[in-house]
């Protein structure tokens, strides 16, 4: 995979696309702190401890993407598939991952304090000790999630759909 500088990477980021097409780019550690990746082709892309805080990635598409350790906070990530990704150990503080698919995805040990996760697809998703304190989780479906030692909030996810 093509290494980027940051100048790069800013130019990258700031085309004036409807889309972006970036399938198996590597920006891991990358600074994307506020970028606009909506829409963005982003399967199996290295997305590793990169900092994506406030970073717009409402429906892109991060099926198999690496975000391993990567800074998410307050990202938007409203309609994205995660499906499958590797979420181990991220920050979602705050992010909003509102409809998201996250099937089969491994967020073990992620942070996903006060993270709006309604109506998200999370069948078979790996939470084992996530932080979900003070998340949203109504009209998520768990179905199958493995949820050992997770943190879970307190009844406002009695709508989710867990078998």
């Amino acid at each position: 995979m093509a290494e980027f500088d940051r100048y790069q990477i800013y130019m990258l980021m700031n085309q004036q696309l409807d889309q972006k097409w970036l399938v198996g780019i590597d920006l891991s550690q990358a600074d994307l702190r506020a970028s606009s990746l909506s829409v963005a082709y982003l399967s199996w892309a290295n997305l590793s401890w990169a900092d994506l805080q406030r970073a717009w990635l409402n429906g892109a598409d991060l099926n198999e993407a690496d975000l391993t350790g990567a800074i998410l906070h307050e990202a938007n990530l409203t309609g994205a598939d995660l499906s499958t990704a590797n979420l181990t150990g991220a920050i979602l503080r705050e992010a909003d991952l509102t409809g998201a698919i996250l099937r089969e995805a491994n967020l073990s040990g992620a942070d996903l304090q006060r993270a709006w996760l309604n109506g998200a697809d999370l069948t078979k998703a790996k939470l084992n000790g996530a932080n979900l304190s003070g998340a949203d989780l109504q009209q998520a479906w768990l179905n199958g999630a493995k949820l050992s030692g997770a943190d879970l909030p307190p009844k406002n996810w009695s709508n989710s759909y867990v078998r």
